[in-house]
Order: structure tokens, then sequence, then C-alpha cells
């Protein structure tokens, strides 16, 4: 190889923007940086035979594909999302999930979607001509596809169809969908793809518009229909730890689909996924696809709340004695029946539960049977439980709420720093530049390279190390172990010094309640207030703020869910006792 020859030439890499080449034994430029080998081969000047003429070697086929890799291909925007799309499922694959979520659950989701929105699978696509397409009858079997000369063939779809990983070369030299004689003749000068602008413009009544969110909006779905062990918080913080595909997806397009102009604004995207949009547009989506009845959640599937609540009762170190009175909770409201916790999207009603939300709800309201929360008899409890520690050291320790408070709040506060830090620090800008038209693509393209260079320069000034990698994916965001001695594992404590017996029956001392909707008045006096966030007591206010971080929601999102298990838990109480004064009125007669 010989850098020095390849001097003269100056273009830029395809892959990394940089001007940096060499030449490889055969002749070709190859690029030192991301080591990318081009076509191009060294202009050769041989003086011997004819003087000063230029001895060019070019192979014609390779000649075509380069020009092929410089113009790019003819695609459309529901081609993009199916690559998004297959990139998610891998990583989903990745983190777990079997594999028949991305070959025949998720794969026929979007075949699906992409006959309801009329885009493929479907007579006239609405890209093929200009004329209304009409869609075919609801089947959707393979036979119908491929009678169509028009339709989609399987082919064109390989992510979804090919449980076998395909080589990069074969993706990148094959069309995912093949492309009409009227499109091929038409070129996009404001978008990459060939209806960038016509589907940043379209707004037909009664079709779901497929965004970047929208993505995750199927991937829930299609966990939702396997029942995997992954909640939709669990989804959306492995979108923020970088495992699955999200920000700055389009860098994971094929070479040959040029992205610019419109395309920036489609898949584009400058904000975290929120979860009560993402749960909007599952139940949305799944809508529109006309979709059947779930699978049934059961009492041995992850999202039933008895097992989602142990999981997050050992996640904020409660006692594991908590657990049996959730599931009572649970029983009395009728929320692990399964017609509550089953989506029905064909329903008159379609919704779907909020399951991790559900569970930490009615774990608030376990806290609140304790302990009241208003700032005071969980600070008497806990001088109760600290005296009876210190003189029974022996014993199975009773939980100390104070002690716990203590431990949370300083764990809390240590893994929110952090979070925020990293959000912080999180790089928007993508390795793979988008810019407005192919005039706009070398400004685009150095001031990336500036902007990275600046950095480097940055953190070699300030002396900071080199970031981390991404760390391994985890159901747990907190850990807790007997063996850890620097922190108090609270799992295997008491709720004796909370309870008190009754005949055979156990009983809180607590014999009192707030609603989330009202709160006590602050002198302690019978009056009762409307709820305002500020006169919450700091304990009610720190058990909502933890969990609000561990799912990464909203406070009044999980307040919502605690005032509706506390309408369901009461509603169900009054019932009982009416049942019972008119039994009693009954027998008197």
């Amino acid at each position: 190889m010989d850098l020095e020859e390849a001097e003269e030439f100056k273009e830029r890499c395809a892959q990394c923007a940089a001007v940096s080449w060499g030449l490889t034994d055969e002749g070709k430029y190859y690029c030192t940086s991301c080591h990318n080998v081009t076509e191009r081969y060294q202009e050769v000047t041989n003086t011997d035979l004819i003087p000063n003429t230029q001895i060019k070697a070019l192979n014609r086929g390779l000649k075509k594909k380069t020009i092929l890799v410089k113009k790019g291909w003819d695609w459309y925007v529901c081609e993009g999302f199916q690559y998004i799309l297959y990139q998610q499922a891998e990583a989903l694959k990745n983190l777990g999930v079997g594999p028949e979520l991305k070959n025949d659950v998720l794969h026929n989701f979007w075949k699906r979607y992409l006959q309801k929105s009329k885009q493929a699978y479907c007579k006239n696509p609405v890209y093929t001509t200009g004329r209304k397409p009409t869609v075919l009858e609801d089947n959707l079997s393979h036979s119908d596809w491929a009678s169509e000369p028009e339709l989609l063939s399987d082919v064109s779809c390989p992510p979804f169809l090919e449980s076998g990983a395909e080589s990069q070369s074969d993706i990148h030299t094959r069309k995912p969908f093949p492309v009409s004689k009227a499109s091929q003749s038409e070129t996009s000068v404001c978008s990459g793809s060939l209806d960038g602008v016509e589907y940043s413009q379209r707004k037909e009544k009664g079709i779901v518009k497929m965004t970047v969110p929208q993505t995750l909006a199927f991937c829930y779905l299609s966990l939702l229909w396997q029942r995997e062990a992954i909640t939709l918080s669990d989804l959306l913080r492995f979108v923020e730890e970088d495992h699955i595909p999200y920000i700055n997806a389009f860098q994971h397009f094929p070479e040959q689909m040029k992205l610019y102009g419109r395309d920036r604004g489609i898949f584009g995207i400058e904000s975290w996924p929120d979860y009560e949009d993402i749960y909007k547009k599952t139940i949305e989506v799944g809508t529109f696809l006309d979709l059947p009845r779930f699978p049934d959640i059961t009492k041995d599937c992850y999202l039933h709340p008895n097992i989602l609540c142990m999981k997050y009762l050992m996640e904020v170190n409660l006692p594991d004695e908590m657990h049996s009175l959730t599931c009572h909770v649970v029983k009395m409201t009728g929320m692990g029946e399964v017609d509550f916790l089953t989506f029905d999207p064909i329903a008159k009603m379609a919704k779907t539960v909020k399951y991790d939300v559900q569970a930490v709800a009615i774990i608030v309201v376990v806290l609140k049977l304790l302990f009241l929360l208003d700032d005071s008899f969980e600070w008497s409890l806990s001088n109760l439980a600290e005296k009876h520690n210190e003189k029974n050291k022996k014993d199975k320790p009773w939980f100390d709420f104070r002690k716990w408070y203590q431990i949370m709040k300083k764990a809390f506060d240590e893994k929110k720093q952090k979070w925020e830090e990293a959000r912080a620090k999180y790089l928007w800008k993508s390795e793979k530049p988008l810019y407005y038209s192919f005039v706009d693509k070398p400004v685009a393209y150095k001031k990336r390279e500036m902007v990275v260079n600046l950095q480097k320069q940055f953190s070699t000034l300030v002396e900071s190390t080199a970031t981390a990698g991404k760390k391994s994916p985890s159901s747990f965001q907190f850990n807790w172990t007997e063996e850890d001695t620097d922190r108090t594992c609270f799992h295997g404590h008491s709720l004796q010094g909370v309870l008190k017996e009754k005949g055979q029956s156990l009983l809180t001392k607590n014999s009192l309640y707030w609603l989330s909707t009202q709160k006590f008045c602050r002198c302690y006096c019978t009056h009762v207030t409307t709820y305002e966030e500020s006169n919450y007591s700091l304990s009610y206010q720190f058990i909502l703020n933890l969990f609000s971080f561990l799912l990464r929601i909203k406070t009044s999102l999980l307040h919502e869910e605690v005032s509706l298990v506390e309408k369901k838990l009461f509603e169900k109480k009054y019932s009982v006792k009416r049942k019972k004064s008119r039994s009693k009125k009954v027998r008197r007669h």
C-alpha cells in the first residue's frame, strides 16, 4: 500500500466523510480512517509506450455499482420505517426476546399496517398511480399477495421473513421494494425518498400516519402479544440507554438509501419518547390494525400485578411480607382478573392496562394503609421499630420506615444525578449528518468533522476520561443483597411492628386513610381540603418521586393511577358493608 501516491485523490469517503486515502495492491483507493474500499483505481501514466497518455483500469460492472452508491436507490418512506423496525426487532432479540417476535408477530403487524394504510399488499398502492387505491379484502394469505403483479412480494421484506442473518452485502445490493416505471422516471429534488414530500403533506382521514415513535408502539404491541417480560417503561428505558435504536435510527439504513430534505422531519428525532404518548399510540395502532383480542394475561404471566408487585418491592428494598398485602388489594379491586388485564383492540372502549404503573400504584396504596404517610404516624412507628431492634438484636428485625427512607433517598439521589448527567452529555447529532440537499452535503459533513475535532480537543484540555461503553441491560435499576454491608437490605424484615392481631387475622395499627384526591388540613383537625401537590407530606412526595423515576413517568400519571386503585378498593369495601347490612335487615324481618 502506498499512502503518498494516494494524496492526489481528494474526494470524501462515503462512509465517514474523511479525506485520507491509501492504495491497495490492486490499485484501488481505500479510506485509512474506516478502511472502506472504493471501486476507483489510480490513474497510471506510462511514458514508455505512448507519451502523455493516461491508462485507467475500470471494471464496467463495478462502475455501475459505484454510480448506484452515489445516486442511491429509489426508495419509499415505508421502507425506512421497515429498516428501523428490523433493527429494533434485532435489538429486542439480543435482549433475550424470542425470535418469533420478529419473524412472526412484528412481521405480520407490519404487513397488516402496509395493507391498511394502502401502501402495499393491495391493488394500486398509493405511490404507484394518482388514482385512489383499493384495498383488498382482509385476507392476509401469502398466495393472495403473490398473485397480484403490483403487490410487494414476500421477497421484498427480507428482514422480517428470514430467520437467519443476512449478509450486509446482500441487503445493500438488493432493492427492498420493487419500483414502478412511473416512479423510476420521477426524481425527488426535495427529499432522498421518492415520496418524502408527499408523505409529509399527506393527511388522510382514518389512516394512522407512521412516525418514529410509532415504531415503539409496534414493538410494544408485539411484546404484549408474546407476553414477554418487558413492560412499556422497560422498553423506553432500554431506548434511553441506547440498547434499542430510536434516536438517529436512520444511521442503520443501507448506504444506498440517501436521506436529505423532507426526510429530516420524518426520520429525525430530537426528544426522548414519552410514556403516555407511546401508550396512546399503542392503542391507536392496535385499533387501526383491527387486531383480535390479545392472549390472556393470567396469574403466571410476568405482566400480572402480583408478579410485578414482587419485582418492584424487591427493587425499592421493601419487606417481602408486603407482597401478601398487595395480592390482597389486587384481589379486592379485581385488577387481577383476566378480562381486566387482557388487551382487546376491537372492543367498544379499547384500552390496555398500564401494567407497570398499576403495580407501583398498588404498592403506594399498601404503604398508605400501613404507615398513613402523613409525616407523623410513620415516624412514630419508626421509633417503636428502632427501640425493638435495639432490645432484640437476635430476633427478626422490624421494618424501620425512617431508616428505609434515609437509605433509599441517598441511593435515589445518586442514581438520579447520574441519570441527569448522562442526559446532559448525550450527543444528539448523528455520525451520519442529515442535509437538505446535495448542495448542502459537503457543508454538513464539514461541520460534523469540525464538531468531532472540537470535542476531541476539549476532552484533551479538561483531561476527561474516555466515555464508558454502554452498560449491560438489566430489568433492575437498584440491587439489594443481604451481603451488602454498606447498605441495609430490608427484604427479610418483619411488618410485626405495624400490624396487630385480632383473633386469627392481622389488622393494621393505622385505622385512618386519606385519599390521594384530598388532604387533611395541616392543623390536624377534621377539616379536609381539596388536593394540592404542595399539601402532600414529604414522605408521600418522596415515594411518588421514587417510583416515577423508576418508571420514567410523570408524578401526575402515578397519582392518577393511585386514585384509581383507591376508588376501586373503597368501592369494593363499601359494597361489602352494604351487603352485610342488608343481610342483617333481612334476618331481623
